[in-house]
């Protein structure tokens, strides 16, 4: 027996989400890890289950999602990423396959995870290729750019995220430390350059844990400063809130969000 560490890019579109989900009505719902145990299982010939560092919702995607499973007695060796590959739909790939330590597990053993959230920042278009993976939040206010910032310092460092969390899950600790969100311009699909107008924006978030949505009410929260529809001050009142503190800002769409990297013992995955 061996334990198979997967690392993992796909398109959320087309999947509820990464965990396997009860029959709805009788039918059931297309998700992430449901295909991959899918291939695992006809690669073994005998069911086996994969266990991922995080559920991503419904529509979010994946650069580097990080799971594992363990070959039953007697699996021959394979090449694992050749293998799972040829199976998968287009829209799932193993990025890279690996054995890993027995003590080793997808989601226990993570330390830190990296989300990134793109943003299109107008409304009337937006490159086919961007479609399904930006929020087209429209353009920014007077604060703008230097607001984002300013509110992104305050949110920085450990902090109860309760206000920034959706319902769906009671934690018994509300409290993460976020250690890093930075922006920067991503190149335009198919090209090397950034967006010539400063329309394609991402933010990176990293910490050592994220409540339910977390990360896509924070890009929301920061969408609305850089609107001028919050100030970066009001990331005070949010913090530490049962709820919203009343301010209103959105639940970014999921489309915008990636999970980008899992940090294993000081390194991304």
């Amino acid at each position: 027996m061996a334990r198979i560490k997967l690392t993992l890019a796909y398109l959320g579109t087309g999947f509820s989400g990464w965990q396997i989900q009860a029959p709805n009505q009788g039918k059931e719902a297309r998700t992430v890890q449901g295909v991959l145990e899918d291939a695992v299982a006809r690669l073994c010939g005998q069911p086996v289950r994969l266990h991922g560092s995080g559920r991503t919702d419904a529509g979010v995607h994946a650069d580097g999602q990080i799971a594992h499973f363990d070959t039953p007695a007697g699996t021959p060796a394979i090449n694992w990423r050749a293998a799972l590959n040829s199976s998968l739909p287009p829209d799932l790939s193993v990025l890279l396959a690996e054995e890993a330590g027995e003590d080793f597990h997808a989601r226990f053993s993570a330390k830190e995870k990296i989300y990134t959230y793109c943003l299109w920042l107008e409304r009337a278009f937006i490159p086919p290729k961007l479609r399904d993976r930006v929020w087209a939040c429209g353009p920014l206010g007077p604060q703008g750019l230097a607001g984002m910032d300013a509110a992104a310092a305050l949110l920085i460092g450990e902090h109860d995220f309760a206000g920034f969390q959706n319902r769906g899950t009671d934690p018994a600790d509300t409290r993460r430390t976020l250690h890093e969100i930075s922006r920067f311009y991503p190149a335009l699909p198919g090209e090397n350059l950034p967006d010539p107008e400063g329309r394609y924006l991402a933010w990176r978030f990293r910490a050592n844990g994220f409540l339910k949505q977390m990360v896509r009410n924070l890009a929301g929260f920061l969408v609305a400063v850089g609107q001028g529809r919050l100030t970066p001050e009001d990331a005070r009142r949010a913090l530490g809130s049962a709820g919203r503190a009343g301010l209103d800002f959105p639940t970014a769409p999921a489309r915008g969000l990636s999970l980008t990297g899992v940090i294993y013992q000081g390194k991304a995955d």
